[in-house]
């Protein structure tokens, strides 16, 4: 089998090129992304192993298929960026990794949010030049707050686990609710409206589609408390992130923790440092004191490195000797 990694990094191509020795696949990395403009550089290639941010829309899914392409491999979880039916009808399959570290997710989440409480990247700045001054470093306990789960698979179930060690208060959303963990861990299952009003803290793990797109919005930011928090690991286009821009603005919420961006694919996993951003939300979200971003860093632990890599290869392996996909997205 001959492979096309599109949007490769060095960390890609060290837990891949270790995974491979057990198949001996021919890959070919590639540090471009897929998109319109890249689709046909996989001519002659059986596979395309894509991430969260290529573009493999309807027209990219035509040239893969006049290239010869028979199989695209996720690398991650998400989907949404795959047109699902453009892919079907291309007699294209898909698969995915659909748990490679939830911890590594869910710890992640945890991080950004004591970051954020305990104003940890400014009391760093301020030592790291000898100032020891603690004045506007203010934080609160979270032991009794309300935590808000909203999506509870696999990552936002563990999610609330390390939040219940920490003495937090534990109320979910989930259109398919999962009521015997629920009933175990002592955890209430509210509407989106309630979710939103009793949060002190707001973690968001569903996937993103035209239902969960801009879940968070004006409307339902205005009926947070002013001093909760967002935390978001999922998928950046579950906030409107001009939305969230007005709300920090005006004090509707407390502040946000994100590792994703609705915009993020012209700037995440890229060296920005020395040029001009011309996405003005991003731009002003960097701004605010009490918004800490992460560039999309949450599954990148050692753990979700190996677990992406064997997966990945053992789906193209399935794939190939004709055997049940049992990662395959339909």
């Amino acid at each position: 089998m001959k492979i096309a990694f599109f949007d490769t990094h060095s960390y890609d191509k060290k837990s891949f090129t270790e995974a491979n020795k057990a198949f001996n696949y021919e890959i070919d990395f590639r540090d471009y992304k897929l998109n319109e403009n890249t689709a046909m550089t996989a001519q002659g290639f059986d596979v395309v192993c894509v991430f969260v941010n290529d573009v493999v829309n309807e027209a990219v899914i035509k040239t893969l298929a006049d290239c010869g392409v028979k199989l695209i491999a996720l690398r991650c979880a998400g989907f949404n960026n795959v047109d699902l039916k453009a892919a079907a009808a291309a007699g294209i399959k898909v698969v995915r990794v659909p748990a490679y570290s939830p911890y590594a997710v869910a710890e992640h989440g945890v991080a950004l949010l004591m970051s954020l409480t305990r104003h940890i990247p400014q009391a760093y700045l301020r030592t790291k030049t000898a100032n020891f001054n603690i004045e506007g470093l203010t934080g609160r306990d979270l032991f009794g707050l309300t935590a808000g789960i909203l999506g509870t698979g696999k990552i936002g179930r563990i999610m609330a686990d390390i939040l219940i060690g920490f003495g937090m208060k534990i109320i979910a959303y989930d259109p398919f609710p999962n009521t015997k963990w629920a009933q175990e861990k002592n955890i209430e299952y509210v509407d989106l409206e309630e979710i939103f009003k009793r949060s002190d803290v707001l973690s968001l793990h569903c996937p993103l589609t035209e239902e969960t797109k801009h879940i968070v919005n004006h409307d339902r930011m205005k009926m947070m408390k002013h001093d909760a928090v967002i935390i978001n690991t999922g998928r950046g286009a579950l906030i409107d992130s001009k939305a969230l821009v007005h709300a920090l603005k005006h004090g509707h919420i407390g502040g946000i923790g994100m590792d994703v961006y609705e915009e993020e694919s012209k700037y995440f996993f890229s060296d920005w440092s020395t040029d001009i951003m011309t996405d003005d939300t991003l731009a002003r979200l960097l701004t605010f004191p009490n918004v800490i971003i992460t560039g999309h860093q949450a599954f990148l632990t050692t753990n979700a490195l190996k677990n992406l890599a064997d997966t990945t290869l053992e789906n193209i392996k399935a794939f190939s000797s004709g055997n049940e996909l049992v990662n395959e997205v339909k």
